[in-house]
């Protein structure tokens, strides 16, 4: 069970957004929130459209204290070929973020997303600024995340953190969320039975 534990820490070389290789560890993200996700393999389907798509969303995970870190089985360098491909040719081109190269599959198996002892499933995590794990989804192989929706649970979660209003099926930030009382949850239930 993640949710609410520790996020196991890590220590891997990535591929830096400047196209420069370093070693990373997860607790060196400690006092941000961190959106850890990890993908298959590098040159192929479904994850380079996710991975864009994060990137493409970078600053609205920046604007929220929160590190982007993507994940797979590949070396550092396959990662460096990948960004260095052009988006016609198979490639994915500048991203924004780190990609971690999990080249021994032990992070993969530490999350516990490992698949068939060779490749990672779409798992992603949200870590809070303390290092706790407070979401944690994972995809199939043919199924692609949505960046957005990863935005409105960050929201949520510093909403939760700051408030302590709890937040209800479909919540954005802005909208009402309710108070964890009795008398808190009646009265949201009341208001918006027809929206839910």
């Amino acid at each position: 069970m993640f949710v609410q534990n520790l996020a196991p820490d890590f220590k891997a070389d990535a591929l830096m957004p400047d196209g420069s290789f370093k070693n990373i560890s997860l607790s060196e993200f400690k006092g941000k929130y961190v959106l850890l996700f990890f993908y298959p393999l590098d040159f192929t389907f479904v994850c380079p459209s996710e991975i864009i798509a994060f990137s493409n969303r970078i600053e609205d995970f920046r604007s929220r204290n929160t590190e982007v870190l993507g994940v797979s089985i590949d070396s550092k360098f396959t990662h460096h070929a990948w960004v260095n491909t052009p988006t016609n040719s198979g490639g994915i081109g500048k991203i924004n973020f780190p990609l971690v190269s999990d080249i021994t599959k032990n992070i993969s198996k530490d999350y516990n997303v490992l698949f068939n002892q060779s490749i990672a499933l779409r798992a992603t995590i949200l870590i809070d600024k303390t290092g706790i794990v407070r979401h944690y989804s994972v995809n199939d192989l043919p199924l692609g995340r949505n960046a957005d929706e990863f935005v409105r649970l960050l929201d949520a979660l510093q909403h939760t953190e700051k408030h302590g209003e709890v937040c209800p099926a479909g919540w954005t930030k802005g909208k009402t969320a309710i108070n964890p009382t009795s008398n808190g949850i009646r009265d949201y239930l009341t208001d918006n039975a027809d929206k839910l």
